[in-house]
């Protein structure tokens, strides 16, 4: 059965179970575009870039992950009892001469964000290169440092790559390098950690670098669902010294069989019943505000899979913000 108006909805429309009373609703049903003073929920918000990606060298393709993103979220079971807004997605065009630039897509993802956080929203990005992180950095740091104490920020990557890379230009490999660095010149401290390190993908420079700057990780190898019970242990500790969450996936750290849609598939990669697992202790804090899902790449997800799995982890990402607590 058509949705009334799908035609203006754009990839939001989907099955609708009129038999079945009116809990029966999935996430075309639910979501709106995201209006004026709107009560505050969830916003998603589309990074629709791969500059990023392509500086770095990796398969571009990505900017067109927001909409497949949201086109596979349609269809999904809504359980939420919060909004759910669409914010869209950014543009980057200069006023003065209409040319869209990495640093002007992440400028303005940043200060969107910002708006965002600020009208008490939970902003979850549709990426998109993993170039969104530092965008993304940007537009919390900012709220963050209007605070009369700034917070204790954490940043929780599930990733294969560290992304710290030392590279004359910002690209997808190098957001939190620029957020290390960032937090140097304001005098904070810089709270990362990644779950997901693929050895055989991070050089020797890395690690070192790595260390240098106190990142705590866990390797591939050490995030099996034999592990969880240790994973937990990891990301307890970290939530424990720090205020504000961003919490950012990297769809590359799963099993590339899975997840073949993304800019650099893993050879081993980390579980989806794990990532999940992850984001239940992480919605659970309390401490989440703002998160989002980088790298999916439709241009080589031809059967749509990596799409599926990365919309079964924003949904679990919404289903457990939206979960009362106690």
């Amino acid at each position: 059965m058509s949705h009334k108006g799908e035609a203006d909805r754009g990839p939001w429309h989907g099955r609708i179970d009129v038999h079945e009373g009116p809990r029966a609703l999935r996430w075309h049903q639910c979501v709106t575009t995201l209006p004026p003073q709107a009560p505050p929920g969830i916003a998603l918000l589309g990074f629709p870039c791969d500059l990023g990606v392509r500086r770095n060298h990796g398969r571009p393709g990505a900017a067109a992950g927001p909409a497949a993103l949201r086109r596979a979220l349609a269809n999904l079971a809504w359980h939420g009892r919060q909004p759910l807004y669409d914010a869209g997605d950014v543009g980057g065009a200069t006023r003065d001469t209409g040319e869209t630039t990495l640093e002007t897509m992440q400028a303005a993802y940043a200060e969107r964000i910002m708006a965002l956080l600020d009208a008490g929203h939970v902003p979850i990005g549709l990426g998109g290169g993993h170039e969104i992180a530092w965008a993304a950095w940007q537009g919390l740091a900012a709220q963050g440092a209007r605070q009369r104490h700034p917070p204790r920020f954490g940043i929780l990557n599930v990733d294969a790559h560290f992304d710290l890379r030392a590279a004359p230009e910002g690209n997808s490999g190098t957001p939190f390098r620029q957020i290390a660095e960032d937090c140097a010149a304001r005098g904070w401290n810089f709270r990362y950690c990644v779950l997901g390190i693929a050895e055989a993908a991070n050089t020797a420079a890395l690690f070192d670098r790595a260390c240098e700057l106190g990142v705590a990780f866990r390797l591939d190898e050490e995030m099996g669902v034999g592990n969880l019970a240790s994973i937990e242990s990891t990301v307890f500790g970290f939530l424990a010294g720090i205020d504000w969450l961003y919490l950012t996936l990297c769809l590359d750290a799963l099993p590339g069989g899975c997840a073949p849609g993304v800019s650099a598939p893993a050879t081993i990669g980390v579980e989806p019943t794990v990532v999940e697992a992850v984001i239940r202790l992480t919605a659970a804090s309390g401490k989440l505000r703002l998160a989002d899902v980088a790298e999916l790449n439709p241009s080589v997800d031809p059967d749509g899979r990596t799409a599926r799995l990365a919309a079964r982890l924003v949904w679990r990402l919404v289903r457990e913000i939206a979960r009362p607590s106690g």
